[in-house]
């Protein structure tokens, strides 16, 4: 699945430099706990003014793409710090007004500019899936892309997905992998679960051998393995940017994605099914040898008990736990 346009800002950015029409990205680098952007989200600004992207809920665009085309005409990142009242802070659907902060690089100009070969190294290391953090000293404008294992503060960062500021001026952006799941049967639930999460940000892949469930008439657009739900897992190899969701209600079926996604890193494993079902699931795999501690990793029944009914309600509870386990660590 390729990324939503608005997660492509580096890759816009590119394009723009080397179509001959200039670049340069925002970055929101520090900003008030209420604001609709995170740390991290971007902007791309071109010559004529063209933009791509977000750093604000509006109230401080205007500014950044002036400051993005004088940073493009004179080679020059700027920091920029805005303050922003609480009349203009409401106007933008905020509880209150702070300070925000934007790190804007013209791309390719100027001897402390973002250079093009850095850029390209971050758009291709977002195309092959590989965690990197671009880093930028902000009194130097020093640049480096960092991997998992290279620095232990930015490790910290890879795990909680999280851009900011570091102590000493280090902006460090966070370029994780998308997110992905696998969904285990290609039940009504599934069809309301796997758009939901597809507009998340998920890469979902659905596994059922019944191809007539598993249709593309069923599911069209969506990525399906009609393989045993043990050889799929074993194709889709679950890390730590993974959830696995097992609907079938069939033990045939859903027991040997659970030994597979058991034996994974995935930072998700939920399955549907009553109280009684998973007793009875929970029996089967200490016969089969897994520790209390690995069979406790599953949310069963699966998703927030918020009282959802019919198969988009559950689809709603199955995304919010999976939500939670990502941002909470539950």
């Amino acid at each position: 699945m390729e990324r939503a346009e608005h997660d492509r800002i580096p890759e816009i950015a590119l394009n723009w430099h080397r179509a001959g029409r200039g670049a340069a990205l925002a970055t929101v680098v520090e900003t008030w706990g209420s604001a609709p952007r995170q740390a991290g989200s971007q902007l791309v600004v071109s010559c004529a003014g063209e933009i791509m992207g977000s750093v604000s809920g509006g109230c401080v665009e205007g500014a950044v793409v002036i400051a993005a085309q004088d940073a493009m005409a004179d080679g020059t990142p700027r920091l920029l710090t805005f303050g922003v009242s609480d009349e203009t802070a409401f106007a933008v659907g905020l509880a209150c007004g702070g300070t925000i902060r934007v790190l804007v690089e013209p791309v390719g100009q100027g001897r402390h500019a973002l250079p093009e070969a850095t850029l390209a190294d971050l758009v291709a290391a977002r195309a092959a899936r590989r965690a990197v953090a671009y880093a930028i000293d902000t009194s130097s404008w020093a640049r480096a892309l960092v991997a998992p294992g290279a620095d232990p503060a930015v490790d910290a960062r890879f795990r909680a997905d999280r851009s900011g500021m570091d102590e000493g001026g280090r902006f460090v952006a966070v370029h994780n992998p998308p997110l992905r799941m696998a969904v285990v049967g290609a039940v009504h639930i599934a069809q309301a679960l796997i758009p939901m999460a597809r507009l998340v940000g998920y890469d979902v892949t659905l596994i059922d051998p019944r191809e007539a469930f598993g249709s593309a008439a069923r599911f069209p657009d969506v990525t399906i393995s009609h393989d045993w739900p043990d050889e799929a897992l074993a194709a889709f190899a679950p890390d730590a940017r993974s959830a696995v969701v097992t609907l079938t209600h069939d033990s045939k079926l859903d027991d040997p994605a659970l030994a597979a996604a058991l034996r994974s890193p995935a930072f998700y494993i939920g399955c549907l099914g009553s109280t009684r079902t998973h007793a009875k699931r929970v029996a089967r795999l200490q016969a089969a040898g897994f520790s209390a501690a690995e069979i406790a990793r599953l949310d069963a029944p699966v998703g927030l008990a918020i009282g959802a009914r019919t198969p988009a309600e559950i689809a709603v509870s199955i995304l919010a736990a999976v939500t939670r386990a990502l941002r909470q660590g539950t």
